[in-house]
């Protein structure tokens, strides 16, 4: 079965090459992107398409790679033992599973998300080579061998937050999620907003690629701010066209706290609408 993508993500041809290639390889796919282009809810989408169930293993700067294999709860079993637990004579009894220990033990294929590897430490990767490798590992506590039984589709974002190790990107088929075109992006529109009026589409469309051209903008907005920002102007019923008033120049759109994130950029559009009123005159 191959994916094709589903009524509610618009997938690219090129992305639907990406994820069909990795599964073919039986590779991690390591998906980067900008913040907010739908890297994440990838793994959602083939998960749904492919009947699969999703494993997510969100990461954090503290996050270590052994979370994701086990965990050994020494303190309880300490405890338990102090107080005569029965449980104590297993030690299974203190072994929590992780993800990937998860997405092993799965009887189906599964899809898992390891979802911003890049915020972990710069070893992390490396930590996890040789279990994404061969799909298994040993558990010292208890002595066993814990191998997949059905190899998941493995899918790793990362937002370019810092390099990944050469040996971590030799075993991952790599796809760069490009920021969707003006088209591409009226399809995702569609999708969120089935039936939108056709102007009010444009209009919105060419103020937030307008926005994104600034030069000098510290963070331009995404795709998921453009989708905010459209059901916020839905709900209160304004119409971008009107509500850039009567000057073309006026460079702050309405509900801007959904596309613009920081006081630099907020300040910057004040700046450029005061330079351009002033040419005006």
């Amino acid at each position: 079965m191959k994916f094709e993508g589903t009524s509610s993500y618009v997938a690219t041809a090129d992305l639907k090459v990406a994820v069909n290639a990795a599964v073919t390889l039986q590779r991690p796919l390591l998906i980067k992107g900008e913040p907010g282009t739908g890297k994440s809810v990838l793994a959602q989408e083939v998960a749904q398409a492919l009947n699969a169930p999703l494993i997510e293993w969100h990461i954090k700067s503290t996050t270590k790679a052994q979370q994701g294999l086990y965990e050994y709860d020494a303190v309880s079993r300490l405890r338990d033992g102090q107080l005569g637990d029965e449980r104590v004579k297993s030690i299974g009894n203190y072994i929590k599973r992780g993800k990937l220990w998860e997405a092993f033990a799965a009887e189906h294929r599964s899809v898992l998300l390891i979802d911003e590897i890049d915020k972990a430490d710069i070893e992390f990767p490396n930590d996890l080579l040789l279990e994404l490798d061969r799909m298994e590992f040993f558990v010292y506590e208890t002595g066993e061998t814990i191998k997949a039984k059905t190899r998941p589709i493995v899918l790793i974002t990362s937002n370019n937050e810092k390099e990944l190790p050469d040996a971590f990107l030799r075993r991952c088929f790599f796809h760069f999620i490009k920021f969707p075109d003006a088209e591409t992006m009226r399809q995702i529109v569609e999708v969120h907003f089935p039936g939108l009026k056709s102007r009010m589409v444009s209009e919105a469309l060419k103020i937030f690629y307008e926005l994104r051209d600034v030069p000098g903008l510290k963070k331009k907005p995404s795709t998921s701010e453009l989708l905010d920002w459209l059901k916020l102007l839905l709900h209160d019923d304004i119409d971008p066209a009107l509500a850039r008033e009567k000057d073309p120049r006026k460079l702050v759109p309405p509900l801007a706290g959904a596309l613009i994130k920081n006081e630099q950029d907020a300040h910057l559009l004040e700046r450029l609408a005061f330079v351009a009123r002033r040419k005006g005159e």
